[in-house]
């Protein structure tokens, strides 16, 4: 499959679709650098970034269905965000209020949504990827038009779910579309000593599944990419595997510093001459379809709008205590029961240790 075939199928996308790809990726920068700001603030405990991988978040979103089963990793934010996940929604997540979905009982970053078949983000490595084939094979036996994809990083790659998940994929012609975001850093471990594989697309031939891969911070590329393997995925009942070539601009996460183990001029070189947002600006403006005034008129809205969801957010009460032993069991067993008692009493023995806003 060429790159000038693949193309074809963006040439027909509307500007409208083209411009809100340019939107979203700019939208989701925004709020990466302000959320990973209230985390060093002591706002919320804990944060990661997209920062580089726009292009894989948003263009990927933008050639799936709405009723394509999403299991991600922690680094998709923006395949939520293009389903309609609103900032108000991943504000509540990261400081995990009472109108968080979760409950509180999440990292930040752990998103998930049934209304948008957004499965909720796990923190294990590669757990996803199996049950992103059950997930496929249960929407093939059920006449679905519809795949599901689970996303990955390159050190997923070395966990055993992945080579399980793809043969079971393979086997059962599940249409699952494996999507590595091959970032160079799996934390702070290069893919030089991940494998010696060349990259991760090979892999899939092993088990029999077809593969494409792409450059992830070509925007169009990879729309082009899903569109094509979500295609091929339905309507041949296969797995299809996508490897997008990228760099982990940010630190792995704030509780990371990647210049230990990396050169600042590296870093620089990708977060300029290789930034997958401004690449796509020069081609939604040789469109003549985005202007310098709505950039700066899409960044101040969407920042305000960010920092008033915050507020939001801080100032809405946490769950009750008794939402941290609910939803598992229909009826509590007694030791849960003790535990919360234990708590409940803890809690009272030490007021000042304990946020006084939330409900007992």
């Amino acid at each position: 499959m060429t790159t000038e075939k693949l193309y074809l199928v963006v040439d027909s996308k509307s500007k409208e679709v083209a411009v809100k790809m340019y939107s979203e990726m700019v939208t989701l920068h925004i709020m990466d650098n302000i959320f990973y700001e209230a985390q060093r603030q002591g706002r919320i405990s804990f944060y990661l970034t997209s920062n580089g991988e726009e292009a894989i978040n948003i263009a990927s979103a933008a050639a799936l269905s709405i009723d394509d089963i999403v299991l991600p990793q922690y680094r998709e934010p923006g395949v939520l965000m293009w389903r309609g996940f609103t900032l108000q929604e991943f504000a509540n997540q990261c400081f995990g209020n009472n109108m968080d979905y979760g409950k509180g009982r999440q990292m930040p970053i752990h998103y998930g949504s049934n209304r948008l078949n957004y499965f909720t983000v796990s923190s294990p490595i590669a757990t996803q990827l199996p049950h992103a084939v059950g997930a496929a094979y249960s929407l093939k036996m059920d006449k679905k038009d519809a795949c599901a994809i689970t996303y990955f990083g390159d050190g997923g790659t070395s966990e055993g779910d992945f080579h399980a998940a793809l043969n079971f994929a393979a086997v059962m012609e599940a249409p699952v579309i494996f999507f590595c975001r091959n970032n160079g850093w799996a934390i702070s471990t290069p893919t030089t000593e991940q494998f010696r594989s060349d990259g991760v697309v090979i892999r899939g031939q092993a088990y029999g599944i077809r593969g494409i891969r792409v450059d992830g911070n070509d925007a169009l590329a990879v729309y082009s990419a899903v569109h094509a393997a979500r295609e091929m995925a339905i309507a041949e009942g296969r797995p299809i595997l996508v490897e997008a070539l990228t760099y982990r601009v940010g630190h792995h996460s704030t509780s990371d510093d990647s210049t230990k183990y990396r050169p600042v001029d590296e870093i620089e070189h990708w977060r300029t001459a290789r930034d997958p947002i401004s690449r796509y600006r020069k081609w939604v403006q040789g469109n003549d379809w985005w202007s310098d005034a709505e950039e700066s008129e899409l960044r101040s809205r969407v920042r305000k709008e960010l920092l008033q969801a915050i507020q939001v957010a801080e100032r809405m009460q946490k769950p009750p205590v008794a939402e941290l032993f609910t939803d598992v069991y229909d009826q509590v067993p007694s030791n849960l029961r003790e535990q919360e008692q234990l708590l409940r009493d803890t809690i009272m023995k030490h007021p000042a240790d304990y946020p006084t806003d939330v409900p007992v």
